[in-house]
């Protein structure tokens, strides 16, 4: 395969349009359980956990909350976090109760809980973007890269789930993604997937400053780090975690950062705040350096301005519509590896 000339850069920097009265996606910490040992998971790696002992799960007032705000603008909620969503009794009723809000629903899992009634009640939900973290395409790696869960399951849930879902005409798009690491032919683990599902994402090893960072087996940046090229997460999105408080960003999965909590201020309050617009200034001044987090930050330098999670929401749902055989591999967020249809 060739490939093409990637860019990640762009002319300007500013809050993207879409974002200008409230962040495209907020991304939540909905659990800190989860039921796999993965070696490249920051959780595993670290007491995170630990901290949230008195908040494993979110609450679903606070939920509500978010999805209320996210419903009036449309905007995503991708449910992630430090552990497995479907492990959350209530995951299945927030989720339908986000979709009933008109937000749009991104849902991370490692597909090992999945039963027929939760699968159709997702999707006939309309849960927008259901993404499978795989990391392998064999069971010898996959107990490796995912431990603690079993590749027989993965495999029987993401078929049964596709081929509902295709059944039913549901307008969800189903992805997997894996993690470009050491021990792991990225390749090939995209050769297995992609003619499974609507689109595989090629993930970055990142480190949240905790991983080690030598098992990547692809450390090759897309903003240079010596330009100080804006960081786009601050202008696109936001992190909350089980408690309602909001970081600045994804990096920051500690809760190191705090810019508010939604139980306190509506979202769009803190996406406007003072917090956030010091951080947008410095870093539209190319001073993001100046920020501690930021200066610490090791995964400032695969973020990418051009081809990101919106990319492969609209390649997914190209491929859900015409089930082409054109196979799709996108980079951390959404980087493509093959020439793209601008030919870049």
């Amino acid at each position: 395969m060739q490939q093409g000339r990637i860019e990640h850069t762009q002319e300007a920097y500013s809050i993207r349009a879409e974002a200008s009265e409230f962040p495209m996606m907020c991304v939540l910490s909905f659990i800190y359980v989860c039921n796999a040992l993965c070696p490249n998971c920051p959780y595993t790696n670290s007491e995170i956990r630990a901290d949230y002992k008195d908040r494993p799960l979110m609450n679903a007032d606070t939920f509500k909350i978010i999805a209320d705000q996210c419903g009036e603008y449309g905007a995503w909620i991708r449910i992630s976090g430090g552990g497995e969503p479907m492990l959350h009794p209530k995951a299945l009723e927030m989720m339908e109760y986000a979709k009933k809000a008109d937000a749009k629903v991104g849902l991370i899992t490692n597909g090992s809980r999945f039963t027929e009634e939760n699968t159709k009640r997702l999707l006939e939900a309309g849960v927008d973007m259901i993404e499978f973290s795989v990391d392998a395409a064999d069971p010898e790696t996959y107990a490796k890269v995912r431990k603690g869960l079993h590749w027989d399951t993965l495999l029987k849930n993401v078929n049964k789930l596709v081929e509902l879902r295709n059944k039913l005409k549901s307008p969800s798009k189903i992805i997997a993604s894996g993690v470009n690491q050491e021990g792991v032919d990225i390749d090939t683990v995209a050769r297995f997937w992609e003619p499974r599902v609507d689109v595989f994402q090629k993930r970055k090893y990142l480190t949240w400053g905790i991983n080690d960072p030598s098992r990547s087996a692809d450390p090759t940046p897309y903003l240079p780090s010596e330009e100080m090229i804006p960081c786009p997460f601050i202008f696109e999105r936001l992190n909350i975690d089980s408690r309602g408080k909001v970081m600045v960003c994804g990096f920051d999965i500690a809760a190191v950062t705090d810019m508010g909590n939604v139980h306190e201020k509506s979202i769009k309050e803190i996406w406007h705040g003072d917090s956030f617009e010091y951080y947008r200034k410095k870093h539209l001044e190319r001073k993001g350096d100046e920020l501690e987090l930021c200066r610490n930050c090791p995964d400032w330098k695969y973020r990418s301005w051009k081809h990101n999670y919106w990319k492969i929401v609209k390649k997914a749902e190209e491929k859900r519509k015409t089930r082409t055989d054109r196979l799709n591999i996108h980079d951390m967020e959404g980087c493509i590896n093959d020439t793209d249809e601008n030919g870049e």
